[in-house]
C-alpha cells in the first residue's frame, strides 16, 4: 500500500509532461507545415501559369504590383498582380489567364492570307488606356474613371471614349498614326512571304534578344525596302556594340544594302557612346516613349568609326591565335582598366547587387579611391613602349594610356579636348583618327572627370602599337576588362557603322554652338 501510493504521484505528473512536449510539437511543426504548403501551392501556381504562357499566343509577362490602377480585361475588376502582354498590352488578373485568349486574340505581326490586305482595321483594347489620353472625337479625357473603360488601338496609340466608339468609330480603318513610318504594317508581311519561294520562315514571332541573337530578329532588314531602316537598342554602350556586331556579320553575308542605322537609348552606367550621338548619359523614363520615337524619326544618319583590336601574346612557343575584340569606344590599360577588371570580377560573383547605375558609380569610386594609395600601375613607361603610325613615342612617368574614338569618355568627361584656354581640334569618330592620352594616377583621372586637369595628349593616328614588355598589367575594349602579361597590341581601322545622331538635346559638358542653343530652347 504504502508502496503504491509512494509510485502513484509520478506516473501522474508525466501527464502533464507529455501534453507540454505535444503542444511543443505542434507549434514548431505547423508553421514548418504550412510554409511548406504554401510554397508547393506557389510552385503549382507557377507552373501553371507558366504552361498557360507557352501555350497562349500573347506574349505574357507575370508582375506582382502594377505601378498604376489596373483593371483585369476579362473580369473587370481591379488588380493588383498579375499578368501583362509585352505585345498588345492587354492585363489580366491570375485566375482569368485561361479565357483571355479566347475572348482577346493577340495583334497580328502577319496578316492571314484570307484578310484582304489593303483593309487594315483598329485593334482595339479596352480600359487600361495611357495617362491624359484623349478621345479621337471629343478631345476629352479618356481612362479617368475608376473602372474598365475606353479603347485604345495598339497600332496607332488612338483613344476614344465608350459612348464614341459606338457612335463613330465601329467601321473605320486604321493608318498606325504618328509612328507609321516606324511600323511595319501586316500586310507587307504577307505580301512578302507570297512572293518569296522560300515560305519557311515564321514571322508571326516577336524576337526576345535575351533568348534569340540580334542576327536572327535584323534580317527583317532584308524584308524591308534599302536604307529604310532604323533600330533604337535599349542599354548600354555593351549592347549597342553586340548589335553592331550583329550588323557586321550581315556585310559578311553580302547583305549591305540592308544594313540599319543605329540609335541608341542609354540605359547602362558609362554611355559614352551614347552622350557622344546626342542621346544623352542616361535614360530613367523622363522621356515619353512617344518623345523618344519622335527623336528617332529626327535624327541625322551618320558614320562611326569600328577599330579591330588584335592582342598578339609574346613567347617563343605561344602556338595561340590572336585575341581580336573590336573597339567603337576606347582602349586603355592603366588605372581605368584596373577599375573596370575590379567591378567585372565583383559583379560576376553578385551580379543581383550591381543593378543600380548609381550604386556601380559608387563601386568605381571605391577601386579608383584604393588605387590612388595603392598605384598598381605605377612606372608604366618603363613596362611600355608605343608607336604611332610606325613611329616610335617617348612617354613621360605615366600610370596609363588610353586610345579614344570617341569624344566622351569615364561617364561623361571631353578627355581629348580637355578645359583651361589650350585649343585642341575635336575628336571626331567618323575621320578615321585615334586619339592617344596618357593619365599619372587615378586621383589625376578623378581631376581630369570634375575639370580640374587635363590629360598628357600625346598624339593621333591612323595606327597604334603598344608593347607590354614585362609585368600583368590591366587591360580594357568598350568596358570588357581583362588581366594581360606581356604582348603587342595593335589597333587598326577596321570599317564604319551607320549610327544616328540627335541633336535636339545637348549635355552640360557638350561643346555647342550657340544656334544649337536656341534651337534646344525653342524646342522646350
Amino acid at each position: 500500500m504504502e508502496g503504491d501510493q509512494r509510485s502513484g504521484p509520478p506516473a501522474q505528473s508525466l501527464l502533464p509532461d507529455g501534453h507540454l512536449v505535444l503542444w511543443t510539437l505542434c507549434s514548431v511543426l505547423m508553421p514548418v507545415l504550412i510554409t511548406l504548403w504554401c510554397s508547393l501551392q506557389r510552385s503549382r501556381r507557377q507552373l501553371h501559369r507558366r504552361d498557360i504562357f507557352r501555350k497562349s499566343k500573347h506574349c505574357w509577362r507575370d508582375t506582382d504590383l502594377f505601378s498604376h490602377p489596373t483593371y483585369c480585361c476579362v473580369c473587370a475588376q481591379h488588380i493588383l498582380q498579375g499578368a501583362f502582354c509585352d505585345c498588345c498590352g492587354l492585363r489580366v488578373d491570375e485566375g482569368c489567364l485561361k479565357k483571355v485568349d479566347k475572348r482577346f486574340p493577340c495583334k497580328e505581326i502577319m496578316l492571314k492570307n484570307d484578310k484582304a490586305a489593303d483593309a487594315m482595321p483598329h485593334h482595339w483594347i479596352r480600359g487600361n488606356v495611357p495617362l491624359c489620353s484623349y478621345c479621337v472625337i471629343c478631345r476629352q479625357q479618356c481612362g479617368s474613371q475608376p473602372k474598365l473603360c475606353d479603347y485604345r488601338c495598339i497600332w496607332c496609340q488612338t483613344t476614344v471614349h465608350d459612348e464614341c466608339m459606338r457612335s463613330s468609330l465601329k467601321s473605320e480603318k486604321c493608318d498606325f498614326g504618328e509612328f507609321r513610318n516606324l511600323i511595319i504594317p501586316p500586310s507587307y508581311l504577307t505580301s512578302i512571304n507570297q512572293m518569296r519561294k522560300d515560305k519557311n520562315t515564321n514571322y508571326e514571332v516577336v524576337f526576345d534578344v535575351t533568348k534569340t541573337p540580334p542576327l536572327k530578329a535584323l534580317q527583317l532588314c532584308t524584308l524591308l525596302p534599302y536604307r529604310s531602316v532604323r533600330v533604337l537598342v535599349c542599354g548600354g554602350d555593351g549592347t549597342v556594340g553586340w548589335v553592331l556586331d550583329a550588323i557586321d556579320e550581315m556585310k559578311i553575308k553580302g547583305q549591305e544594302q540592308y544594313i540599319p542605322e543605329v540609335a541608341v537609348l542609354p540605359l547602362g552606367t558609362g554611355n559614352d557612346l551614347s552622350n557622344t550621338l546626342g542621346w544623352g548619359t542616361g535614360y530613367a523614363g523622363e522621356i515619353p516613349v512617344a518623345q523618344v520615337l519622335r527623336n528617332v524619326m529626327e535624327a541625322d544618319g551618320i558614320k562611326l568609326d569600328r577599330w579591330k583590336v588584335q592582342v598578339t601574346n609574346k613567347g617563343y612557343y605561344n602556338l595561340r591565335k590572336p585575341k581580336e575584340f573590336t573597339m567603337n569606344n576606347y582602349f586603355s590599360v592603366g588605372p581605368d582598366a584596373l577599375m573596370a577588371l575590379n567591378f567585372h570580377a565583383h559583379r560576376e560573383k553578385a551580379p543581383s547587387l550591381f543593378s543600380s547605375r548609381i550604386l556601380n558609380k559608387a563601386v568605381y569610386l571605391f577601386y579608383g579611391t584604393k588605387d590612388c594609395l595603392v598605384q598598381e600601375c605605377k612606372d608604366l613607361n618603363k613596362k611600355i613602349e608605343l608607336e604611332l603610325d610606325g613611329e616610335r613615342v617617348e612617354l613621360p612617368n605615366l600610370e596609363g594610356i588610353i586610345v579614344l574614338n570617341i569624344g566622351y569618355w569615364g561617364g561623361g568627361c571631353r578627355l581629348w579636348e580637355g578645359m583651361g584656354d589650350e585649343t585642341y581640334p575635336l575628336a571626331r569618330h567618323d575621320d578615321g583618327l585615334l586619339e592617344i592620352v596618357g593619365v599619372y594616377g587615378s586621383f589625376h583621372c578623378a581631376q581630369i572627370q570634375v575639370k580640374l586637369a587635363n590629360p598628357f595628349r600625346i598624339g593621333q593616328a591612323h595606327t597604334v602599337r603598344l608593347t607590354l614588355k614585362c609585368s600583368m598589367m590591366p587591360m580594357q575594349v568598350d568596358g570588357e576588362p581583362w588581366a594581360q602579361g606581356p604582348c603587342t597590341v595593335t589597333i587598326t581601322h577596321k570599317t564604319h557603322a551607320l549610327m544616328l545622331y540627335f541633336s535636339g538635346e545637348q549635355s552640360d559638358d557638350d561643346i555647342s554652338s550657340p544656334s544649337d542653343h536656341e534651337d534646344v530652347k525653342e524646342a522646350e
